[in-house]
């Protein structure tokens, strides 16, 4: 197909695939002619899973690209699901203070208490750090003993979600079932509690 087909299937506009593909997000498509190029099913396929990552789960260009890369290239199931997931992670400069101090001592006992394997070089420990220390920073303390509730639903979901990492056929559909999970997965969980949130407290202040 042409890149104007490709645009049909995907609903990407025209100028936005030609970024892509001078961004790297996309491999280039078979030249037919010096102005002209094919693309196929696996343009279709990695179309959508960069509109997701971009539009749905908000990422940037190269946070996206070093996702991409990231999912390529494992020898194994755990380096292929831990690379594609700590791409994902935070890359911010940590404020350092005593509410990011207390937050890591905090983080540390939870992985303690709930028996999580988890290294210490996974980012996701380093965000979940630095959110809990924007609320102290910001008064909001009286939130901090919801992190176990937190937790609970967290340690439900993945469960499930692993069972469907690890069902994949290949390395390669794992890494991407590890990002898609992720990514779309947390709009999916911010949709829901949003929700949520606005059902509980129309029910509370209904009268």
């Amino acid at each position: 197909m042409r890149v104007a087909e490709l645009s049909q299937r995907t609903g990407v506009p025209i100028p936005t695939i030609k970024y892509y593909l001078r961004a790297g997000l996309l491999p280039a498509g078979e030249l037919t002619s010096p102005n002209q190029a094919h693309y196929g099913e696996t343009h279709v396929h990695r179309l959508r899973l960069v509109r997701a990552l971009v539009e749905v789960g908000g990422l940037s260009i190269s946070a996206t690209r070093a996702v991409l890369e990231k999912m390529r290239g494992a020898d194994s199931q755990l380096h292929s699901i831990g690379k594609a997931q700590f791409a994902l992670g935070p890359r911010t400069e940590p404020h350092e203070d005593a509410a990011l101090a207390d937050a890591r001592t905090r983080v540390d006992e939870l992985i303690e208490r709930r028996g999580w394997l988890v290294r210490e070089s996974n980012p996701a420990r380093a965000g979940l750090a630095e959110a809990l220390a924007h609320l102290t920073r910001l008064g909001h303390g009286d939130a901090l003993p919801l992190l176990e509730r937190y937790a609970d639903a967290a340690q439900t979901l993945a469960d499930p979600e692993v069972d469907l990492v690890l069902g994949r056929p290949n390395v390669d559909g794992m890494a991407e079932t590890v990002v898609t999970l992720t990514v779309i997965g947390d709009a999916l969980m911010s949709a829901l509690r949003r929700m949520a949130q606005e059902s509980e407290a129309t029910r509370r202040l209904a009268d």
